[in-house]
């Protein structure tokens, strides 16, 4: 293989993307900069946007201070621009109702995006825009990097994968806006008159896409994970034989890959708590993701 490093950064809400980028910024801290080493990095839903933020080109302790700079006070009589969702409690029990119905993977994604595609009336395009404005204000850079980077989305209609790069001719803030598309949460986005949903549903880390690599390091905030999330959140969908990470991580070896597998902690869970979107979560999960870090350094020594 002449492809060496590929970085595979899944999904998890609000807790996730402050968990992986605490996670890279302890890892550099103990002399592993994943920033560096990454000739590809893969970003799944919230991966999608740490996976910019690792392609931004700020030093990871740059990234993790930003992470835990509280959110500025808004002034008397405003409130912080987020478009409105649905309910989650609403949401992931349809959610268990069509994991629990679908027959295959893509079974599963043709009804996730039906799901998606059928909440859409419920949002009209001005909170489409809101959430596009919201995703490009948490990231740091809008222009594509030059090193490789995937984001991954699903096509609402078909079910079918959208691996965005540099050369898919896609905006970068559509491309994270269409990964962290969470179905029935909120609006579809739209791309040249294609709607997409999280690429979540296909994976929640998509792991398979670093297909050719000797090394691959995957930070999944939540798979694999038993508890104490909710039964039906997002990442805990049921998946269909061959769609979660343990068939990946074994595909990825059979081919000859090494791969190593970092998920949080007993400290980092109690850290992220039960609501991946819950923005109080991020400095407590981004501090736990970096003492972690700062531990797991010695599993990716090879690099």
């Amino acid at each position: 293989m002449v492809r060496n490093v590929a970085l595979v950064l899944g999904g998890g809400g609000a807790a996730g993307n402050a968990w992986l980028i605490g996670i890279i910024a302890g890892l550099a801290e103990a002399g592993v900069d994943l920033t560096e080493a990454a000739d590809l990095v893969i970003g799944t839903s919230a991966g999608a946007n740490a996976a910019v933020q690792v392609r931004s080109g700020i030093p990871p302790g740059e990234l993790l201070a930003a992470v835990l700079s509280p959110l500025p006070v808004q002034p008397a009589g405003q409130s912080r621009q987020q478009p409105p969702f649905a309910s989650m409690d609403s949401v992931f029990e349809r959610m268990r109702a069509i994991s629990a119905a679908a027959i295959s993977a893509a079974d599963l994604q043709r009804a996730m995006g039906a799901f998606g595609l059928e909440s859409d009336v419920k949002f009209g395009p001005e909170v489409a825009k809101q959430r596009r404005a919201l995703v490009a204000a948490r990231l740091p850079r809008h222009e594509w990097p030059e090193r490789p980077m995937i984001l991954v989305a699903i096509d609402a209609l078909t079910g079918e994968l959208a691996a965005f790069d540099r050369d898919s001719g896609v905006d970068l803030v559509d491309a994270a806006t269409a990964s962290t598309a969470l179905p029935g949460a909120g609006p579809t986005h739209s791309i040249n008159g294609v709607r997409y949903i999280s690429g979540g549903v296909r994976s929640a880390d998509n792991a398979d896409l670093a297909s050719g690599y000797a090394n691959v390091i995957v930070l999944s905030p939540f798979s694999g994970r038993s508890g104490p999330l909710p039964e039906g959140q997002f990442e805990g969908l049921r998946r269909p034989p061959g769609a979660d990470l343990a068939s990946e991580v074994e595909a990825l070896r059979q081919q000859g890959s090494r791969v190593v597998v970092i998920t949080p902690d007993v400290d980092s869970r109690a850290a992220m708590g039960t609501n991946q979107m819950d923005l109080a979560t991020r400095i407590p999960a981004a501090r736990a993701g970096f003492a972690q870090g700062k531990k797991e350094a010695t599993r990716v020594t090879f690099l």
